[in-house]
């Protein structure tokens, strides 16, 4: 008990992106709220990370009784920026702020191989100095269009096109493990179960 749990979230432009009129920056932060919640109850300290281009939120994890009230606080009224996400800086603001070690839940979002081997360098670095996990999206509507039945030359090609970008997401996974860092690849609606889960995994193991 008492560990240190920091939720990050990425406010970049690539948490812009909707599903069921929710944003993915919408689905963090609710998941945050949730996961935050749960590692209170279970005796840990909850902090806060938002970042972008700059940082945004630095709450730093704290087990009072107003925590949960202060993180809700600051997640009010978060937006998303037309920015790429600074993982230099995150890592730096990290290196600087966060003295103990702690689990971090990093809520992110990548698109491409090339997005994340930009930030792999200071996920690695975070990774040696905490316990990192990084969580990021699959998209749902991408799903339904690869295991649609096709009926036109249209369809296969949606359907193909969908099963490349998916079996791209699945690659960065296997890329970040493969760096040694934990991954939570999810759907948006299965996000908070998943998150917590993987928390509850790290608990049972002893990690944190």
């Amino acid at each position: 008990k008492s560990q240190s749990v920091y939720c990050i979230i990425d406010k970049s432009r690539s948490m812009q992106m909707e599903f069921d009129d929710l944003s993915l920056l919408d689905y963090a932060i609710n998941s945050s709220l949730v996961f935050s919640n749960i590692a209170l109850k279970k005796g840990d300290k909850a902090g806060l990370i938002t970042y972008s281009d700059k940082i945004g939120t630095l709450l730093p994890a704290e087990r009072s009784s107003g925590q949960m009230r202060r993180i809700q606080n600051a997640l009010y009224n978060q937006k998303t920026h037309f920015k790429e996400g600074n993982y230099e800086l995150l890592f730096q603001t990290i290196r600087r702020k966060v003295r103990t070690r702690s689990l971090l839940i990093l809520y992110t979002n990548f698109e491409t191989e090339f997005a994340m081997r930009r930030a792999i360098p200071y996920l690695r670095k975070l990774n040696k100095q905490h316990i990192l996990v990084v969580v990021f999206f699959q998209n749902s509507e991408l799903q339904e269009l690869a295991f649609q039945e096709s009926k036109t030359i249209h369809d296969v090609y949606q359907s193909t096109v969908a099963e490349k970008l998916i079996s791209i997401k699945s690659k960065i996974a296997r890329e970040l493990k493969q760096n040694g860092i934990q991954t939570v690849l999810t759907f948006p609606d299965e996000l908070s179960i998943d998150t917590i889960n993987k928390y509850l995994e790290l608990k049972a193991k002893g990690s944190i």
